[in-house]
């Protein structure tokens, strides 16, 4: 089964609204690069690799539906569309990466007319899709391996086909070891306050019937406490140059409980993910969300009113805890801070 987190046809980016799931598959349509802005914010689209492809077709975007024939006007109008992108969320680093890509690929071919380059963003964009799902697939080969065959693994947040253009992170490799015939059952962390365990990992499992259990987020401790839990893997939005990393709110007391129980913890990651530009993950911006997604479930509120509420995205797993990064050019292990430059001076040749 291909699930198409999103896809662009016609000068048009079609988006799976993640909002509406389970309950509905709906495609939002974005014809500029506002609505992409948009769906970002909003978390139609979520999950740093599917968030960076979409940035790098809101660029396109930008370009397609400029109508100005001044060049100048037109480059600095794509330099403007990228800062509103960029900032939509901070955390995930793969979102600047793609962005970056664009502007780089921009930078070569600026000296081409203003029609050509619409033709070439598109087709930029169009290739870190195709590549994202390569990457994916790669990645999870390598992952499985990590896999013992009658393996129950945790799982926190959603790290699956919907979180990237297609196959996904953490899920990914999940999948493979099940194409495997590997008799794996999983435990899906619910993960609040956002509910992407609850809503779409149990959603993609049922689709690809691999046997699972939701949880909620403060059973894990209890699961793993019994014995009953083999590996915790998890997808990442940001690993610092020292290996520590930023993912989802929760991933942090999963990651200490995995190491007091002596249970390995994996991070499934593209390279693009690895940001060596940040020492360590005290300087990883941590993302601080609206006070209704806690004060409320499904439109329907539970908190009192007029409290205040604390609602970080993010938190960081210092990279003591992580056993092993899975990328698509295999397994990084420590120590990090000298390895993770290593692969990613490989994957750049």
């Amino acid at each position: 089964m291909r699930i198409q987190t999103l896809y662009y046809h016609n000068h048009i980016l079609y988006v799976l609204d993640q909002l509406k799931l389970p309950h509905q598959k709906k495609y939002i349509v974005c014809r500029n690069w506002q609505q992409v802005v948009q769906v970002i914010k909003k978390m139609n689209i979520r999950g740093a690799p599917a968030i960076g492809v979409a940035a790098a077709f809101g660029i396109a975007l930008g370009a397609w539906r400029q109508n100005t024939k001044n060049k100048q006007r037109f480059l600095s109008q794509i330099d403007t569309v990228a800062g509103k992108l960029t900032a939509t969320r901070p955390t995930a680093v793969n979102l600047s990466w793609a962005i970056g890509q664009l502007l780089d690929y921009l930078e070569k071919i600026k000296a081409q007319d203003i029609n050509s380059i619409k033709t070439w963003l598109e087709k930029k964009a169009q290739q870190i899709l195709n590549e994202d799902v390569l990457i994916n697939k790669k990645m999870a080969v390598h992952g499985e391996k990590l896999i013992p065959r009658n393996a129950r693994i945790l799982t926190h947040c959603n790290a699956g086909a919907l979180a990237t253009a297609g196959y996904g992170t953490a899920l990914g490799v999940i999948r493979e070891a099940h194409k495997r015939g590997k008799k794996i059952s999983v435990l899906v962390d619910e993960t609040r306050p956002y509910l992407q365990g609850a809503r779409l990992t149990a959603w993609e499992l049922k689709e690809e019937n691999i046997p699972f259990h939701l949880i909620s987020d403060n059973m894990a401790g209890h699961f793993i406490s019994r014995r009953e839990v083999d590996c915790v893997i998890t997808g990442a939005d940001r690993v610092a140059a020292n290996g520590d990393t930023a993912n989802k709110i929760g991933t942090y007391t999963l990651a200490v409980l995995a190491k007091e129980n002596n249970i390995p913890f994996y991070i499934a990651a593209p390279l693009s993910t690895i940001d060596l530009k940040i020492k360590s993950g005290a300087e990883i911006p941590i993302e601080e969300r609206s006070a209704d997604e806690l004060t409320g479930i499904a439109g329907k509120r539970i908190a009192p009113e007029g409290i205040k509420v604390k609602n970080p995205a993010f938190d960081v797993t210092p990279a003591k805890y992580i056993t092993a990064i899975i990328t698509e050019k295999g397994i990084i292990r420590k120590p990090y801070q000298k390895n993770l430059p290593i692969c990613a001076e490989k994957a750049a040749k």
